[in-house]
């Protein structure tokens, strides 16, 4: 009769032993799903991005557009530094950022667009339980870097032309990309790899000093003006020798006509070799 007690006793021990077993596997269970909502929740979901620029379609997070002026040769040196120096813009610009590349021509207001897109991000920070890092990485590498890289070593021919129309093309960029409400609040760059001499029947640098006061008095000023939008400027400046000009005293003049746009002064650079 003791033993038969003993069994049942035995048999009801293993029952609630299995069953608060059971009940700390729900609850545990019950916490990591409800850990898992939480983080589904609190974590912002990515913007949804046009199919073509890979921007969001609420507008990208900044601006920076490269204009490249080739009408005439880049040294070779010159040339090669500029490219690591753009590849070094694409590898920093930041997520769902907007990069322009833009070819400068006579022809064309604002210059030929060669590369716009944004930057989907290349998947380093997407978190592997609410996102899929693979996918991210592939669209970044086939949508943005891939294209990129063929803009860049396809786009520095020469392109010969009568005048060097400098101004007219930032004031066409400036309107496209810097003005209006969706581009007042976020951050703005141009980016110029030239020899900045501005060339037109209104006001040349070929002749004349480089003072800023005999572009004020020229009709060009006027035409010419331009909201910068608060833009950041810099320039990779490419030395010509034929004709010679002075370096420091053009800057100083680009310097001034970016502040008199409402432009910010970023940096002018010279590029390695002249021509």
């Amino acid at each position: 009769m003791a033993r038969r007690q003993r069994r049942v006793r035995g048999r009801r021990s293993g029952g609630a032993a299995s069953i608060v077993l059971g009940s700390l596997l729900l609850v545990l269970a019950a916490v990591v799903g409800g850990g898992f909502a939480y983080l589904k929740l609190t974590t912002p979901a990515p913007p949804k991005l046009e199919a073509g620029t890979l921007c969001p379609v609420d507008g990208p997070r900044s601006i920076t557009v490269v204009l490249v002026d080739a009408s005439d040769d880049l040294p070779e040196a010159g040339r090669q530094e500029v490219l690591t120096r753009l590849a070094d813009i694409a590898d920093t610009l930041p997520q769902y950022g907007r990069l322009e590349l833009r070819v400068l021509s006579p022809d064309v207001r604002g210059g030929l667009v060669k590369f716009d897109r944004c930057n989907p991000g290349d998947g380093s920070t997407v978190d592997a339980l609410t996102g899929n890092r693979q996918m991210a990485q592939k669209r970044w590498a086939d949508g943005f870097k891939a294209p990129l890289q063929a803009a860049l070593l396809a786009e520095f021919s020469p392109a010969k032309a009568e005048v060097s129309p400098i101004m007219e093309t930032i004031q066409a960029i400036a309107i496209d990309r810097f003005t209006g409400r969706a581009a007042e609040t976020i951050p703005k760059r141009l980016v110029i790899v030239s020899d900045m001499i501005e060339h037109e029947r209104a006001y040349s640098q070929y002749r004349g000093d480089l003072s800023y006061d005999r572009f004020r008095a020229s009709p060009a000023y006027r035409q010419y003006r331009t909201d910068l939008g608060g833009a950041t400027v810099d320039i990779e400046y490419v030395q010509r020798t034929k004709p010679p000009i002075d370096g420091r005293a053009h800057m100083a003049f680009w310097q001034a006509w970016v502040h008199d746009n409402d432009g910010i002064w970023g940096a002018a650079e010279k590029l390695q070799g002249v021509n």
